[in-house]
């Protein structure tokens, strides 16, 4: 890494948002902040879930050019089993606005969807009795272990950040 390099700070500690974040910008110097969401543990819609990124986004915005909120949750979604989708939303913040963008949403098999809604329990939570994994969100991530192993939560957090990065490298498209 480069020490003179540009500065992003990414409101969390989880190496996977920290590393999909480096990967997305590359030439920068990524560093990860703890930082809360402002929002449940476990969001439930998609304004919940956007909301949490924005917030954790600007929570860390001091001497960086970009600070980064990465936040997953659950939200309806019409004719899934479940009647919810995970989402993952990724908020790039330069000082004056925000930059969004979107991971494609993915089904969670319903009975750990319904663990979440009626036992007050994370998503992660839910699962582990299932992958015996307490910490499977700083692994492989759920979505990894449901693929066995062909997506993991890096790259999938990492699709995130590319779809905000699009207004960064289109700014001229994206002027109002």
């Amino acid at each position: 890494m480069n020490p003179g390099a540009k500065r992003i700070r990414v409101a969390s500690m989880n190496r996977n948002k920290i590393n999909a974040v480096q990967e997305v910008f590359p030439s920068f110097r990524v560093e990860g902040t703890a930082c809360k969401s402002g929002v449940r543990e476990q969001p439930l819609s998609l304004d919940e879930t956007i909301e949490g990124a924005i917030f954790r986004a600007k929570a860390v915005f001091e001497d960086c050019e970009y600070s980064v909120g990465i936040e997953d949750g659950i939200a309806p979604v019409p004719n899934t089993q479940s009647g919810y989708m995970n989402f993952c939303a990724c908020a790039i913040y330069d000082g004056k606005r925000i930059y969004l963008g979107l991971a494609p949403a993915f089904e969670y098999p319903p009975k750990f969807t319904e663990k979440v809604l009626d036992g007050g329990v994370t998503i992660s939570q839910a699962f582990v009795p299932a992958t015996g994994k307490p910490n499977i969100g700083y692994e492989e991530g759920i979505i990894g272990w449901l693929t066995g192993g062909r997506m993991n939560r890096k790259d999938y957090t990492k699709l995130a950040v590319e779809m905000a990065k699009v207004q960064i490298d289109n700014a001229a498209l994206y002027q109002k």
